[in-house]
């Protein structure tokens, strides 16, 4: 019989793919991957759903927590024996290169997880372990990225719901934030400042390849990408507004203008949120029809 634990991780492993990274009962609404690590003993591989952060320049943080149990979880003593892992997101697959943080920078690194979600000081209060934290740097790989859908078509729109599902979480995360403590936290500056950079690579590579590649071959579409990359420029527009007030929240800290410093991330969050909406709604009535029919 199938242990317990390792039933339920199935279950979510196996929504989890299904649905694109969307899960429900107790990860409903975070953010979940799935890591596939060696087995230290076996070299067999393993799969685990785990929460992470997002940290910019290419990687993510995932910690070692095991409900604070007193001895590390399996998965964190495979990646010690071989740093390779395998990373899905529910939009991408890659490779990444585990590596253990120490010293001042894991604790940087966990007092923002514990500012994101106070569970996980809860879970090191349990146990005498230093709970690890561990970055997971993506490997360059050359052509285009892994994305986990069956036509191109599809791809836009599975891109396109993990940004509307990011946008969501950062509005919660301002909702709350807010109205605790009127502080813009350090974790939720990254989560914004992450987004930005997804959106800009996102469009720059709708603009410099698939937007040309529709023109050659479907003139008739031209009209709908011109008001595409219209709407790509007025949204690196708002992502500049919104990278800016960041950098200001970051300059002010715990200064007395910090309740001001979220009420204007949030404003610009809600414009970003109402144009973007209208914009990955247009582009999918116009291109996923097309895409999922016909190979570029």
């Amino acid at each position: 019989m199938p242990h317990p634990i390792a039933s339920f991780n199935q279950q979510i492993i196996d929504e989890f793919r299904a649905h694109h990274g969307r899960v429900g009962g107790p990860f409903e609404g975070g953010r979940l991957l799935l890591l596939t690590t060696t087995g230290a003993r076996t070299g067999t591989p393993h799969t685990t759903p785990v929460g992470y952060l997002p940290d910019g320049d290419g990687r993510v943080l995932v910690i070692a927590s095991a409900g604070g149990a007193h001895r590390h979880p399996d998965w964190f003593r495979n990646l010690l024996a071989h740093p390779r892992v395998t990373v899905e997101d529910g939009v991408f697959t890659y490779e990444a290169e585990a590596v253990v943080l120490a010293g001042e920078e894991r604790d940087r690194a966990f007092v923002r997880a514990v500012e994101a979600d106070p569970g996980w000081a809860e879970y090191q209060r349990k146990t005498d372990r230093v709970i690890p934290v561990i970055a997971l740097h993506e490997i360059a790989q050359g052509g285009p990225p892994n994305v986990n859908a069956g036509s191109p078509g599809e791809a836009i729109k599975v891109v396109h719901d993990a940004f509307r599902r990011e946008l969501a979480l950062i509005r919660r995360e301002l909702t709350r934030t807010g109205g605790s403590s009127g502080t813009l936290g350090a974790q939720l500056r990254i989560n914004c400042l992450t987004l930005c950079q997804g959106l800009h690579n996102h469009h720059t590579g709708e603009d410099t390849a698939l937007f040309p590649r529709l023109r050659d071959r479907h003139p008739e579409l031209a009209p709908v990408l011109d008001r595409l990359r219209e709407e790509h420029e007025r949204i690196a527009a708002l992502l500049e507004d919104l990278r800016r007030v960041l950098a200001d929240a970051a300059a002010d800290g715990t200064g007395p203008g910090r309740d001001r410093d979220t009420d204007r991330v949030r404003h610009e969050v809600e414009r970003l949120t109402t144009e973007l909406e209208a914009h990955l709604t247009y582009e999918e009535e116009q291109l996923v029809p097309l895409l999922g029919a016909v190979t570029i």
